[in-house]
């Protein structure tokens, strides 16, 4: 049997950093990796951000997006039978970071699957500087990525001082708590060390992390959700001009509540990647890019996105 892993974390948290560093230790160890970016979004920013690692021993599977909830499950269904017959040594998963842990292992109960994969690792990825006032259907996200996970693993904590961990702590557990699952964190149970400077024995304590079967309440939110993706193609954008748009669009309550915002534009040097959240804009060079910014939030108001995204831009 194939093992799988779940790699989760909610918008913004660097699970797909976490991811590159994870599937190289993979790779180093001999393994053949597929790496399935399971999104809601027609478009999957994430799975070009992964496109450094892509190689002879690892390759990069998408579930499209862009359709209903059960149109979007049997895609994912009909992936992993297709990544099966690929011969992997171990399929990765990312979803969105919206995405409800149940699907996964609803899915992989279901006749071919359970047959050919065996769940490895379910590993939640939560930054060091969480914030305290998540919505009501953020809160549950949190708390259904954390309740099943094998480990979870603290991001950025190299800029994140000792009570912004337990802060994090907090809402790691009231999340946990709000939604009926007894399970709760300490921190020295969480992995929260520097990815950047972890050690081959890191990496192999984090390849045990297994996975946990803890009941919470279901939460119905209905088929529209609150979440929102805005999508800005073919745009000229300058660094500064994203770097700008970037603080008043997380600023701006008028914008409503954006958490992430990230794509490729072309600056003069070539090819650069946006990842920007509340903390933290990075901006990076990269090889290949593709005309795009995708501002991911709750209740975005998409006018007033706009008015910021599109000021000395021209009509996007």
């Amino acid at each position: 049997m194939i093992k799988i892993d779940l790699i989760t974390g909610f918008l913004g948290s660097g699970k797909t950093t976490f991811i590159k560093k994870y599937v190289s230790y993979l790779v180093s160890q001999g393994n053949r990796v597929g790496i399935l970016e399971n999104d809601f979004g027609a478009v999957n920013v994430d799975m070009m951000l992964l496109q450094d690692i892509a190689g002879e021993n690892v390759e990069l599977e998408m579930v499209a997006g862009g359709c209903d909830y059960d149109c979007h499950v049997r895609r994912f269904k009909t992936k992993l039978i297709s990544m099966y017959m690929s011969g992997y040594d171990r399929v990765i998963v990312e979803p969105s970071g919206i995405f409800d842990v149940d699907e996964f292992f609803d899915v992989l109960r279901e006749s071919p699957l359970e047959n050919w994969y065996e769940i490895g690792n379910v590993i939640a990825v939560v930054d060091a500087k969480l914030e305290n006032n998540l919505s009501a259907q953020s809160e549950y996200m949190l708390a259904s990525q954390l309740a099943c996970a094998g480990k979870a693993v603290m991001s950025r904590t190299q800029n994140a001082g000792e009570a912004d961990m337990r802060n994090t702590l907090s809402v790691m557990n009231s999340s946990l708590e709000k939604s009926g699952c007894r399970r709760r964190f300490t921190l020295d149970e969480i992995e929260r060390g520097n990815w950047f400077e972890f050690s081959d024995d890191d990496f192999g304590r984090l390849l045990k992390s297994g996975y946990r079967l803890e009941d919470h309440v279901k939460q119905q939110f209905g088929k529209e959700n609150s979440f929102d993706s805005l999508y800005y193609m073919n745009s000229d954008f300058t660094e500064d001009r994203l770097k700008d748009a970037c603080v008043k669009l997380m600023s701006d309550e008028s914008c409503g509540k954006v958490f992430r915002i990230k794509g490729f534009f072309e600056g003069e040097e070539g090819w650069k990647e946006l990842n920007a959240t509340v903390d933290n804009i990075n901006i990076s060079p990269v090889e290949k890019g593709q005309k795009i910014v995708i501002v991911i939030g709750e209740n975005l108001n998409p006018e007033n996105c706009d008015n910021i995204m599109q000021a000395k831009n021209g009509v996007l």
